[in-house]
């Protein structure tokens, strides 16, 4: 089952929304997970080890890191970034979806846009 973590940086109506849609998804925000503060590499490490897939709208400095964690041949349940101003229930709408129909394997060291979907592609 999929596990997201939220970025310290996404809006807290976002977590609240996925949740209240469906109760059983488990969205550990930036403060459950005390990451408020944290570097993003330590960000996309906490994700990784404890299987979550990281939520953000951090798109000035997350996708570089993300790229240059995957260089350094780590693994990464995915990351999922949202624009700011996409509208808070396409985003949980989104998120929701992803949980009911994929597996977390689906989204294993890709970075893709939400609610849309487009992704990233960083060659090894």
């Amino acid at each position: 089952m999929i596990r997201f973590q939220a970025d310290a940086d996404i809006r807290q109506q976002i977590v609240l929304a996925v949740r209240r849609l469906e109760h059983s998804i488990d969205f550990a925000s930036a403060a459950d997970s005390k990451l408020i503060g944290t570097a993003d590499p330590h960000i996309l490490d906490f994700a990784a080890r404890e299987g979550r897939v990281l939520v953000t709208h951090d798109r000035r400095t997350m996708i570089e890191h993300f790229r240059n964690h995957l260089e350094q041949a780590k693994l990464s349940p995915g990351v999922f970034l949202v624009s700011q101003f996409a509208a808070t229930n396409a985003v949980a709408e989104a998120l929701v979806m992803v949980w009911s129909a994929s597996e977390i394997t689906d989204w294993e060291n890709q970075l893709r846009h939400l609610p849309s979907l487009s992704r990233h592609v960083f060659s090894r």
